[in-house]
């Protein structure tokens, strides 16, 4: 602070500013500026600060209404909740902003609990910040632990909390903590991330893991986290994201997740998604996940604080807690099981048929096979070498085509048959057997009507070409599924299930789709004749 101080002053600022607050029009008192209020005050300077700086905004605070609806969630059915002390986490407190705002909710529906609050931040002076404010409102600042990243410095290992929200960055890698992150997960659940590893280009999931495993044993925890759409969906079956879900999904975490509206944080306008997790459901939970649309519940801002254009107001939060509660389906509400998120993915295969013919159009194939390509390469850094190698290289692709030519252009059906002219019309150059069978699966296109293809030992081949993917809900009987959707149009198909997957997502924009039919032709008629009639008035003028 002594240090900002004499800045100011040998700016001849320091001055000016403290004219400016004594002056009676500028009243920054609590009973003239609400807490929420100056909250979007320090919001709206750190969000300058961070643009002249080339910062990410979001790092440092989320927006009031947001942390006011993931409050109220994460104490939804808690208001009666006994026990004199709570314990509450955040990960990636910023500010701390969320930190207080639970304390202060909690307190207001049962106040004969008291609240203790914990958390980590990465960033130094976000984490100065934070603390100083813990100790201005007499809290335990020794709780919130930093500059260190929670992911790979674990200031709070072995803690367990009853109550956690964390708003962790969107999309940021964790390259830097990758050693010790990995490490980690090589000791399964003995660690945080037994789950899985997310690609490093995104960290969210690794926040969820982290905050799971500081669930209490015994008792029950609770955990607001907001994410992006990402780690929704992102990873096919048996990736590290998918078994994420998986195991969040097996161990019944996931209680609801609620869609909101975009455009509501001021460093991004994406749309985002606030889960709520617990390791103890209420009985009618059980099993199953609530999925609530709340896209929908916006208001305009006055004015717009970076990409932040859109606010939640009251009455959007006080109907959102509502429908949460009421634990009912309607067109904004969907309860599934949680098997309805997983997935098998079977690997299908298709023998292999193949017709075979030298005609110009399909020697041009031939590039596409990489050692025919590298014949006109050169590794030589010398300039003349090189070009000659290449020269050369050219020449003997040229003569290669030139002799597969003399095969003419007759169809053939059999490979073997085929292969024998193919040898004969290539028996001058030295090529490896491998060199030759490319070759003739590159002057070869799959053909219904001609025989299947045998390996050394008479068994039919794949078609690697063929092949093809299919994801089947957890729910139906993979032979009956593969019966009526695959068999039915490809009977020579087969799967194997020691290559089934189990994957789960959450396809939420899915479950919520409407339906709207296209437009009539007869509407589409009259809409062209108007606009031509336009056009034909504006040519007369």
């Amino acid at each position: 602070m002594e240090k900002h101080i004499n800045t100011l002053s040998e700016k001849n600022i320091l001055f000016k500013l403290v004219r400016k607050f004594s002056e009676t029009t500028v009243d920054l008192s609590p009973k003239a500026v609400s807490n929420h209020e100056m909250g979007t005050i320090f919001e709206e300077l750190i969000r300058r600060f961070s643009e002249q700086s080339n910062e990410e905004a979001g790092e440092h605070f989320t927006p009031r209404d947001v942390v006011k609806l993931m409050t109220e969630l994460l104490f939804a059915g808690e208001e009666n909740e006994s026990g004199s002390i709570k314990l509450v986490y955040d990960p990636a407190c910023g500010t701390g902003g969320m930190l207080t705002s639970c304390k202060e909710y909690i307190q207001n529906i049962n106040p004969d609990i008291d609240i203790v609050l914990y958390g980590q931040e990465i960033q130094d002076e976000i984490y100065a910040i934070c603390k100083a404010d813990m100790l201005m409102k007499g809290e335990k600042a020794e709780n919130i632990k930093g500059p260190y990243s929670t992911l790979s410095n674990d200031k709070l290992s072995g803690e367990k909390f009853d109550y956690m929200i964390s708003n962790p960055p969107y999309g940021r890698d964790w390259e830097t903590d990758a050693d010790e992150v990995k490490s980690e997960a090589e000791q399964g659940y003995n660690g945080r991330f037994g789950a899985g590893l997310p690609r490093k280009s995104d960290g969210q999931l690794l926040f969820i893991q982290h905050m799971i495993s500081k669930m209490k044993t015994n008792d029950k925890s609770r955990i607001a986290i907001i994410t992006n759409g990402s780690p929704l969906f992102t990873g096919d079956a048996g990736s590290g994201e998918s078994n994420i879900r998986k195991w969040i999904f097996e161990n019944d975490y996931l209680e609801a997740l609620i869609a909101l509206p975009d455009q509501l944080f001021f460093n991004t306008g994406i749309g985002t998604y606030i889960w709520i997790l617990t390791n103890k459901k209420t009985p009618n939970r059980q099993g199953r996940v609530q999925l609530i649309d709340a896209r929908k519940e916006y208001a305009g801002m006055r004015k717009n604080l970076g990409n932040k254009r859109h606010t939640i107001p009251e009455d959007s939060i006080t109907k959102i807690i509502k429908t949460y509660n009421e634990f009912a389906e309607s067109d904004k509400v969907k309860i599934y099981n949680n098997e309805d998120f997983g997935y098998t993915k079977i690997i299908v295969e298709r023998l292999m048929q193949l017709n075979y013919q030298v005609t110009q159009e399909r020697l041009e194939n031939l590039y596409s096979y990489s050692a025919f390509k590298k014949l006109a390469e050169s590794k030589s850094k010398d300039p003349k070498t090189k070009i000659a190698d290449e020269t050369e290289g050219k020449k003997q692709q040229e003569e290669i085509k030139e002799a597969l030519l003399t095969i003419g252009d007759d169809l053939y059906t059999d490979w073997d048959a085929f292969e024998a002219k193919v040898k004969q019309a290539l028996n001058q150059f030295d090529l490896k057997p491998a060199f030759i069978k490319n070759i003739i699966e590159k002057l070869s296109e799959h053909d219904d009507k001609a025989g299947y293809v045998t390996d050394k030992k008479g068994k039919p081949k794949a078609d690697s070409n063929l092949r093809d993917a299919e994801k089947i809900p957890l729910v139906q009987n993979i032979d009956d599924y593969f019966e009526e959707e695959v068999l039915k149009y490809y009977p020579d198909a087969w799967y194997e299930n020691k290559k089934n997957k189990i994957g789960y997502e959450i396809n939420f924009t899915q479950y919520f789709y409407i339906y709207e039919p296209p437009r009539s032709l007869e509407e589409i008629e009259s809409d062209i004749s108007k606009v031509t009639a336009e056009i034909q008035e504006l040519l007369k003028e």
